[in-house]
């Protein structure tokens, strides 16, 4: 997928500093997005102590979060594909910076799941506007765009739980009010990244026209869609389980200290980013069909072992799960906007939208099973879900390998 070097549209990945220097300001805005997102399960621990929650009420925290950040995103891409608001991305976090505040002083389980929502909308302004972005600023290398700017948000989840360990656990709720610094930060660059996007709108319509998708018929299009929605189904279902419930497991099945299950749940996370890294300019290089393939029913034999395995061998499990599974979601994403061109914001959307709803989904009905049938079990179900990767086989072949 390259573009003509005449073309005056054409950005070159090589082209300036600039290119570059707006990729990594959207990734480092999704590390710091998503820094404070990963800073709410971080402190489930912390919440569920002071407010006397149980399992399905933190559950309902993670869906209230997860559905906000997921049922606006498509209807966000869908209008932004047509009309661009460059500043939705600074105004977008603004949401998150109060829905931070109402996290750091709520004083009720229902201002909890208020601000869980706010911070929810401030991711589904943030994604698809920025998914774009990185695209536009690509060069015409999509998966290492895509797994850069993804693994900024992979990086930020892994850091979140250190963070909240160092700043929250052991000095209560109100110190949550210091990652209010890092949304901050965040409203700033998205100002000059907005101010780069307005200036080239232009140039991202006529790109657009240049990268023309595969000549697939309507169905297998569908079907195709359909089966990328499934894997990314059985792959967020058991993150989810991990993301949301890894520290409770721990601690109840090896009598691990808060602060020790906090560290096993970066080394989780900080596999996930490594993953995410490697899974983008793989796919551009081998073709993402076969990332994909790899990256979900690869795990499945990882996953069916950690709910036996001894404190060891679950942290190794659950770093090599990580790594393979990690790398599938660029791959889907870049295979899917390939599939429907011109519609960035809209795939980005769906994609991140279902990635988000999908979780919060997940995570709930894995905290109803927890609290019935124990925390043990909810891994022993999820650890199958990987099985479906063998979809992947459905998908139809739309690139070649680069050289």
């Amino acid at each position: 997928m390259s573009t003509s070097p005449s073309s005056p549209s054409t950005i070159s990945p090589a082209a300036s500093g600039t290119v570059m220097q707006i990729l990594f300001s959207v990734a480092f805005v999704h590390l710091l997005n998503d820094c404070v997102q990963a800073v709410l399960p971080s402190i489930y621990p912390l919440l569920k102590h002071e407010f006397n929650l149980t399992f399905t009420q933190v559950g309902l925290i993670t869906l209230t979060f997860q559905c906000t950040a997921s049922l606006l995103q498509p209807w966000i891409g869908l209008y932004t594909d047509k009309r661009p608001i460059p500043f939705l991305l600074p105004a977008g976090m603004c949401v998150t910076l109060v829905g931070v505040g109402l996290l750091a002083w709520a004083n009720s389980f229902p201002m909890l799941l208020t601000a869980a929502a706010m911070i929810g909308v401030g991711s589904s302004t943030f994604h698809p506007e920025a998914s774009r972005v990185a695209r536009l600023a690509s060069g015409g290398r999509f998966g290492f765009a895509q797994s850069l700017f993804q693994v900024g948000g992979n990086a930020g989840s892994a850091l979140g739980p250190l963070l909240a360990a160092a700043i929250v656990v052991g000095r209560g709720q109100g110190e949550i009010a210091w990652f209010m610094l890092l949304v901050l930060v965040a409203v700033a660059v998205l100002v000059g990244v907005s101010r780069w996007y307005s200036n080239h709108l232009m140039n991202m319509v006529k790109k657009a026209a240049l990268h023309a998708g595969p000549k697939l018929p309507r169905k297998k299009v569908i079907q195709a869609l359909v089966v990328l929605a499934l894997l990314v189904f059985s792959k967020y279902i058991y993150m989810a389980s991990l993301q949301t419930y890894y520290t409770f497991f721990l601690i109840e099945k090896f009598h691990l200290p808060v602060g020790t299950a906090q560290l096993y749940l970066f080394l989780f996370l900080a596999s996930v980013a490594a993953g995410t890294f490697a899974g983008g300019p793989i796919g551009d290089r081998i073709g993402r069909k076969r990332v994909i393939w790899f990256s979900i029913l690869g795990a499945a034999p990882f996953t069916i072992m950690l709910p036996y395995a001894n404190l060891f061998w679950t942290g190794v499990l659950s770093v090599v799960i990580g790594l393979v599974m990690s790398s599938a979601f660029s791959a889907i994403v870049v295979f899917a906007q390939e599939l429907v061109p011109g519609k960035v914001g809209l795939i980005s959307g769906i994609f991140f939208g279902l990635m988000f709803g999908i979780s919060g989904v997940g995570a709930a009905a894995m905290g109803h099973i927890a609290d019935i049938h124990g925390i043990d079990q909810v891994y022993r179900i999820a650890s199958f879900l990987p099985l479906l990767g063998i979809m992947a086989a459905l998908l139809p072949k739309i690139e070649g390998a680069r050289r």
